[in-house]
Order: C-alpha cells, then sequence, then structure tokens
C-alpha cells in the first residue's frame, strides 16, 4: 500500500535537502566493472582493448576475462590492432615540441605475440606528429593521419581568417623498415586542396578554409580540456612550446582551438576501389579520395584512377561546408571511427561511422550505416552534391547507453550484429540488427600513464582485422556539451570517472589467423 506524506511535510524535508552540504549528500553507488549482460547470441571471439591512460592491451573473451595482454611504456595514441601474424600493432601518444591535443599520438610499435619489440617508427617532430588512427594496408605498409605544421604566413597566404600557424592534416603512406624507421611511398595533403572565400559552392571537390558549419576541435574550453586530461584523450602539455599558444614558427591559436583546423580522427582503406575514407571531425564530415594517385597526382587536381587526383572524391554528412545546405540538412556532428564494412559482412561495402552528436537538436549519439555512391561510374563523375545531401542512413542504431561526446567507434560483426564503444564510459554495447543489446561489458582495466612516462611495462604483414575490407541540423559551433543519461557512469558531460576510457574497440571471430597462438595455449579446436 503507498503511503502518502502530508504536502508541507514534504517541502519542510525538501528544504532541509535544499541545506545539506554537497560533500555529505549520499553518492549513488559507482556501476559494477566487467561482464553486465551476455547470451547465447553474441558473436564469438575475443575483443581487443587498449585503455587510454594505460600501458596495457588486452584481448577479452565473452566472459569479460582477459586472456591475453601486451605492455608498453606509453599510452595508445590512439587505434591499437591485432594483425594476422598474431602482432599486435600500437599507436603511442610521446612528447612533441609542437603539437599538442586531441588524439596525439607520434609512434607506430609492433610487437609480437609473446610482446617482443619488432618495430618501430615515429613521427613526431617539428613538422609532422601522427595522431588518432592509422590502417595497415594488405601490401604491409601503414597509412598514417598527421599534424603538418603550416606557417602564420602560409596560412595568410591561403585565406585562412584566424590568425597564426596551423595544422592542416596529412596522410602518409608508411614501408616500415624494420626493426626501426619507414620510408613514406606515398602522401596527401588537405593544404593542396583548399580554395577561396566564395568558391565551395562551385568547387565541393576542394576544401573551404573557413568554412561555415565548422566546430572547435575537442579540449577548446578549460574546462573542457581538463576533462579530457582525465580521461586520457589528452596528455599532460610539455613545459616547452614554441610560439605562442602551441602554434610554432610564425606564432598559432591555443591548441584544440585554432591550430587543429580538421582533428581528422578516423581512416579507413577500401582495397577493391583503392579508396581511402576520412573521419573529418571539426567539419562534421566524412571525405573519401583516391588512392590510386602518386603522390605528384595527390597534390593536384588531374591523375588517378577516377582523374580527379587528390581532390575529394565525394563529402558526405554536412552540407553546410560546401555551400549545398538548400538540399539537406546536415546528418553527422562530431562523428568517429569511419570505416567501411568488409566482404562477407552484412551491408558489405557500406560505411559505418560513430555519430556523436547525432541529428537535431537532441545531440544524441547514433551508430549510422550509409551506403555511399562508390560505384566508378559515380566516382568518375563531378561531384553529385544534390545527391549525398539528400543521402540518408539505411541503419541506425541509439540507446542512452551509446551516448558519448568525444571519441568511441562501431564495428559490423561476421553474425551481423554490431558492436558499439562507448569510448567515454569503456562500455561496450553489442546489438543485433533489430537493436536488441545481446552483450554488455564495462571495462574495468583503467591506468595511471601520463606523457611524460609512469607506470607500466617494459616495451619488450598483416590484415588490420575481421571488420575492414572491399566491399536535421547539428549542435552548434563549439560541439555538443550533454550528460550521457543514467547508464553513462557519474561526472558532468557523461565522462564516467573518466579512469576506463577507451578510443574505440575491436573484435576479433575465432577463425582470425592472429589468434592461433591463442588456439593453442587454451586448446581450443582450430
Amino acid at each position: 500500500m503507498k503511503r502518502y506524506l502530508p504536502l508541507a511535510f514534504t517541502a519542510f524535508a525538501l528544504s532541509l535537502q535544499a541545506q545539506e552540504p554537497p560533500q555529505e549528500r549520499a553518492q549513488a553507488p559507482a556501476e559494477p566493472r566487467g561482464l553486465v549482460k551476455t547470451s547465447e547470441h553474441a558473436a564469438p571471439g575475443y575483443t581487443l582493448v587498449a585503455p587510454l591512460s594505460s600501458g596495457d592491451t588486452y584481448l577479452v573473451d565473452l566472459a569479460g576475462n582477459s586472456v591475453h595482454e601486451w605492455k608498453s611504456d606509453k599510452p595508445p595514441g590512439h587505434s591499437v590492432f591485432l594483425l594476422e601474424n598474431g602482432h599486435l600493432m600500437r599507436a603511442e601518444r610521446i612528447d612533441n615540441p609542437l603539437f599538442f591535443g586531441g588524439g596525439q599520438g607520434g609512434r607506430l610499435r609492433e610487437f609480437d605475440w609473446d610482446g617482443a619489440l619488432v618495430w618501430e617508427y615515429t613521427l613526431s617532430d617539428e613538422k609532422y606528429c601522427a595522431h588518432h588512427d592509422f590502417e595497415v594496408l594488405p601490401n604491409g605498409n601503414v597509412l598514417v593521419i598527421a599534424w603538418e605544421l603550416r606557417s602564420a604566413e602560409e596560412a595568410k597566404a591561403a585565406g585562412r581568417k584566424i590568425e597564426g600557424a596551423f595544422w592542416p592534416d596529412c596522410v602518409l603512406e608508411v614501408e616500415p623498415v624494420r626493426p626501426s624507421g619507414g620510408k613514406i611511398v606515398w602522401e596527401w595533403h588537405a593544404f593542396d586542396h583548399l580554395l577561396k572565400d566564395g568558391e565551395a559552392v562551385a568547387h565541393p571537390e576542394r576544401i573551404d578554409l573557413n568554412a561555415d558549419g565548422a566546430q572547435r576541435a575537442p579540449g577548446s574550453t578549460p574546462e573542457e580540456l581538463a576533462k579530457l586530461r582525465k580521461l586520457g584523450y589528452v596528455g599532460d602539455e610539455p613545459p616547452k612550446r614554441r610560439g605562442p599558444g602551441g602554434g610554432g614558427p610564425g606564432g598559432g591559436g591555443p591548441p584544440g582551438i585554432s591550430a587543429d583546423w580538421l582533428h581528422t580522427n578516423g581512416i579507413d582503406y577500401r582495397a577493391d576501389l583503392d579508396l581511402v575514407v576520412l573521419s573529418i571531425h571539426n567539419l562534421s564530415e566524412v571525405w573519401v579520395i583516391d588512392h590510386s594517385t602518386t603522390t605528384a597526382e595527390a597534390a593536384s587536381s588531374k591523375g588517378g584512377k577516377r582523374g580527379h587526383g587528390g581532390d575529394l572524391l565525394l563529402r558526405w554528412g554536412n552540407p553546410q561546408t560546401h555551400g549545398a545546405q538548400k538540399y539537406g540538412s546536415r546528418e553527422l556532428s562530431a562523428q568517429h571511427d569511419a570505416q567501411w564494412i568488409g566482404d562477407g559482412l552484412a551491408g558489405a561495402g557500406h560505411m559505418l561511422v560513430f555519430n556523436n552528436g547525432g541529428r537535431g537538436d537532441s545531440h544524441q549519439s547514433i551508430v549510422d550505416e550509409v551506403a555511399l555512391p562508390v560505384d566508378e561510374a559515380s566516382l568518375a563523375k563531378p561531384m553529385d552534391v544534390k545527391l549525398l545531401a539528400e543521402l540518408k542512413p539505411c541503419w541506425s542504431y541509439t540507446s542512452e547507453a551509446i551516448n558519448a561526446s568525444h571519441i568511441s567507434g562501431a564495428q559490423r560483426l561476421a553474425n551481423g550484429d554490431t558492436l558499439v564503444t562507448n569510448g567515454e564510459s569503456g562500455r561496450l554495447v553489442e546489438v543485433d540488427a533489430k537493436g536488441e543489446v545481446v552483450w554488455e561489458w564495462l571495462n574495468p582495466f583503467k591506468g595511471e600513464l601520463r606523457m611524460g612516462g609512469g607506470p607500466g611495462g617494459p616495451g619488450g604483414p598483416g590484415g588490420r582485422g575481421p571488420r575492414r575490407g572491399p566491399p536535421g541540423d547539428g549542435p552548434p559551433r563549439d560541439g555538443p556539451q550533454r550528460g550521457a543519461g543514467p547508464r553513462g557512469g557519474p561526472g558532468p558531460g557523461g565522462m564516467g570517472d573518466m579512469q576506463h576510457g577507451l578510443f574505440r574497440c575491436d573484435r576479433y571471430a575465432p577463425d582470425f589467423p592472429g589468434l592461433a597462438q591463442l588456439k593453442v595455449l587454451t586448446g581450443e579446436k582450430r
């Protein structure tokens, strides 16, 4: 039987609660970390997990237990992948005298199954700094996203309205030189494909340096930067920095505000078409570029299989950036992890993306699957901005459990399910095509590493993994600011306890070649 208190007593009780010192109020108990839910419908395999503040990488089974670990002395910077030969390829975050911001990397390392370091490549100096993501190509070369320093004079000559040096992104293909080093054999630079004010409508294949609809990179305010440091997404700022705000020679804006212009946070390669897809966070859109070009052709508007050189073959997600908003509204907002769905998987050839800011005014994160027009006939023609602006996702998933303002990702699994990473809270959710949750896990692993080192173990060709291969208006300019709901964990902005963050995670099916040594150790049938 329900009992009701008199209205006057209720008001009195509420007044006492309002006067209670904040530090004395009862805190809601934290949700236990580890396996939350499993079922017979979960896709079999092992999930690769690399906490943002740790040098450790874990291979986790469906029961939520670590079955294998690798150790390094630096946190991720930020992607990690299991290769077909059983090696771990890991981006790592190291100090840089000029570049600093969300997603900072600078080093690639390859460890064998037993944790021995077999290859190392550093791209972190006064000209370039690798960041966020990389892609291992079928020939063993590696595509790396990097910031490159452009001086204040170059920025002004190109028409940039914000004064100072800045960091446009580039893509470098590195041929490994073992055991240490690499040779750059192909490159593409966003700076080679800029246009002047007023030309965006006529030339959507080129990039407006002062595009409408842009937003700032993560860490744009002191408050947000502090949160991202705690999460492990941004390291401790190095003590020495040249130029105002870290812009380098010639000056530049503070890191994460003006210098990091595009904040490209994802890259993936489609071998059958020789195409690269890039996730451009600050413009809330994805770009597709032609990898069949030479480096010289990639710097121009001619050449390559489609004849367009290094110009954008297509762009999708935010028509406002290239003057096509009259045809459609923004579909993406501050997204991450744009990738091609691989052969043999549900939606093969489509693009999957974690849409952090979602659509409309809700700012609710959504996983979107999109069928981009990447057939040869379409790619050979000038970009059809009307078609692209009207293009809608063919499948989407959303819930409070995946709501995340930063980082995060999604992967299509062999059974047709989708594995979603809420990077802020460290929550992994596997959902089927109908959106039903069949497996859920809350990352219990954390670390205490910082940019300058700290506790951690010594750092002592294959494919990227099973997910890769062939076949309304958004939030305001400053980006989405929201809570993650009741399942996002305590703390402002859905950041959880900010100790278990993950950039994103991949699951590897039991028949993945890189798991052969695990099967030998466990006695699992091959």
